[in-house]
């Protein structure tokens, strides 16, 4: 795509500055967490009408390619039929009710066939909710308190392992210590530090740190990691939050011959309905059914429908191929064009998961360029977190895409130059 696209698209935002002002009034910074829009370009719309297949449309009517899957739940398109169907049966009978529906056992018995490391299943609401709940459990069944994590690595938002300090006491890290991710001589000194105390050792199926280049798995180092878990009687827990069923259709390091002794699940695994799940080893059955954690919606039933209708339309859909296919596209023809326009960026992670970076753009001066033309073209991204592929997007939207991304490489040559 050499020709130059020099017309802006006019979109109103005349709602959405609306409801950022009533917003400011009444929720603290106007948004919070990982949906603001406070510190993104001005193109970004924060509040969304409507979404359907791969799109998604603001509170002023302006339309979207959506490649952010709202952060990930969105893995089959928004309101896939099948889906929606489930979740509807079961809401015309019951969702929140006095005690869990016949579902949620199918739910159980669906991950635990899915997912060759696990023999069981439990559920809750977040991503959070999984990962502590995979802690907590690895704490009840080896008696020991540390637990070694990835620098920089996300696991939630709890103060265990929360990005931000603000609110967060010493107290609250004291039992977590850090490693670097596929350096197995790091955990190796991690192991020694904590001196026969390492209760767990978590990681994610491979390095995606917000705000930095996204790093695959060393098959090496994952074989070496379970050998340390296996040899020091640590656990091995998978956060499969964002990757779960993008990247395979059981477990992420299945392809690899690695299996963790607990996982913890969520975003995509009911296509947007709100669920977690804790997977886990028969050797960690009895400690996962000691510890008490519960919360006042878990047990939801028509999330746990959702999620039965997810995953098998996932396997039964070719889902994983179809955003490994897509992703592809999307990424050779953004490789493409940054060489035509010279332009530096760095391309990493898997298709279905792509993250963009533009070097020494510390400050995200020409990220923030970049992805507000191509928000203003009708497509969203992000210029600081990885963008998520579903098996919704079609040919044209990758077309689409690159369109508004030759549009935003030219954007970050005016202004920056070229490299």
């Amino acid at each position: 795509m050499t020709e130059t696209i020099n017309q802006t698209p006019t979109r109103t935002r005349t709602n959405d500055a609306r409801l950022r002002q009533r917003a400011r009034a009444v929720i603290p910074g106007g948004m919070y967490g990982h949906m603001s829009a406070n510190a993104l370009p001005p193109e970004y719309p924060q509040f969304y009408q409507r979404s359907e297949g791969s799109h998604v449309w603001d509170v002023d009517g302006n339309e979207y390619v959506d490649f952010m899957c709202s952060f990930g739940p969105i893995i089959l398109g928004h309101k896939h039929p099948k889906v929606e169907a489930a979740a509807a049966a079961q809401l015309a009978d019951g969702d929140t009710q006095a005690g869990p529906a016949a579902c949620m056992v199918e739910a159980a018995e669906l991950l635990v066939d899915r997912v060759a490391h696990a023999d069981w299943a439990m559920f809750a609401k977040n991503g959070t909710d999984a990962t502590t709940t995979c802690l907590t459990i690895a704490r009840a069944a080896t008696g020991r308190a540390k637990v070694l994590a990835a620098a920089g690595a996300y696991h939630g938002a709890a103060p265990w392992c929360t990005l931000r300090m603000d609110g967060v006491t010493p107290e609250d890290r004291a039992n977590i210590a850090y490693y670097t991710f596929n350096d197995i001589a790091s955990v190796r000194r991690a192991l020694d530090e904590a001196g026969g105390a390492a209760a767990a050792i978590i990681v994610s199926p491979f390095k995606h740190d917000a705000g930095f280049d996204e790093e695959m798995v060393d098959p090496q180092f994952a074989r070496e990691l379970r050998a340390l878990c296996d040899r020091t009687g640590a656990a091995l827990i998978m956060d499969e939050v964002r990757t779960g069923f993008r990247l395979h259709d059981g477990g992420s390091w299945e392809p690899i011959g690695v299996a963790p002794d607990l996982s913890a699940w969520s975003k995509a695994i009911a296509n947007g309905y709100p669920i977690a799940a804790i997977l886990g080893s028969a050797a960690f059955s009895e400690a996962a059914s000691s510890i008490f954690v519960t919360g006042s919606f878990w047990f939801q039933a028509v999330p746990m429908a959702a999620a039965v209708a997810t995953i098998t339309a996932i396997r039964e859909e070719g889902a994983v191929a179809a955003m490994q296919r897509t992703g592809t596209m999307l990424r050779d023809g953004i490789e493409r064009q940054a060489a035509e326009a010279g332009v530096q960026i760095s391309l990493t992670g898997p298709p279905a998961m792509p993250n963009l970076k533009f070097p020494a753009d510390e400050d995200l001066a020409k990220g923030k360029a970049f992805c507000g033309t191509v928000v203003e073209h009708g497509v969203i991204i992000h210029p600081r977190h990885n963008w998520f592929l579903s098996a919704a997007h079609t040919d044209r939207d990758v077309e689409r895409a690159l369109e508004a991304t030759w549009a935003g490489f030219q954007a970050v040559r005016a202004r920056f130059g070229e490299d």
